[in-house]
């Protein structure tokens, strides 16, 4: 399909459409999240096949409930929610410890990752690191890593990350403290935050077939 002419169109336009018979239009959604799917899933400690599997998933799921979305949720939140469902399921674990916020907290602290250089040498020596990125994340607890992933590489803000997660707006903003915390010790505050479990275009097309292929089964 050729996607260039629908991709001003909003999230809403293109379900609405999809809804209405067009349904090869679904590929324009796999298009546009399949890289803030494939962070959630890596950010929590799935690996890259495993990842994939959730993805579709989600995909497919969403797709079977898109006359359920209610557009004044946002699409991203509630596919959002869905993939998280999906990792939460697949380990059969959804725990989530009570905590407080701490007086000392900063609640108008910017990103962890500040850079906005376009410096090729500056994105090289990030994608060298990327490796050393992930291995950190990795050693972080689940429940700090989650918001870790949500708040500062997906950009979401307080208040969707805690209805995502189920926590208070609170508990987001102490876990969020504590993962910067732990990984301020390992890594620099000039990484670029997309640099990080990134989705490389060369599995998108492929990702496309699969959850094209299971849709149109339906």
């Amino acid at each position: 399909m050729a996607h260039q002419q629908f991709e001003k169109l909003t999230d809403i336009e293109i379900i609405q459409r999809i809804l209405n018979g067009e349904k090869p239009l679904y590929e324009l959604i796999v298009r546009r999240y399949n890289p803030y799917l494939y962070k959630i899933g890596r950010s929590y400690n799935y690996n890259h096949d495993d990842t994939q599997d959730l993805m579709q998933d989600t995909y497919v799921d969403a797709f079977r409930n898109l006359s359920q979305f209610e557009s004044r949720a946002g699409f991203k939140t509630w596919i959002a929610r869905i993939m998280l469902n999906n990792c939460f399921r697949k380990k059969e674990k959804l725990s989530f410890k009570n905590e407080y916020a701490e007086d000392n907290i900063n609640e108008k602290s910017i990103p962890m990752f500040t850079s906005n250089s376009n410096d090729t040498s500056h994105i090289i020596n990030n994608k060298e690191l990327g490796g050393i990125i992930e291995k950190a994340l990795e050693v972080i607890p689940e429940d700090y890593r989650m918001v870790f992933s949500l708040r500062e590489i997906n950009g979401m803000n307080v208040l969707e990350t805690a209805n995502l997660l189920g926590i208070s707006e609170a508990n987001v903003k102490v876990r969020l403290s504590r993962a910067k915390e732990m990984l301020r010790n390992i890594l620099e505050n000039n990484y670029e935050p997309k640099e990080l479990y990134e989705f490389n275009l060369i599995y998108c097309d492929a990702m496309v077939e699969r959850v094209m292929s299971e849709i149109n089964k339906l």
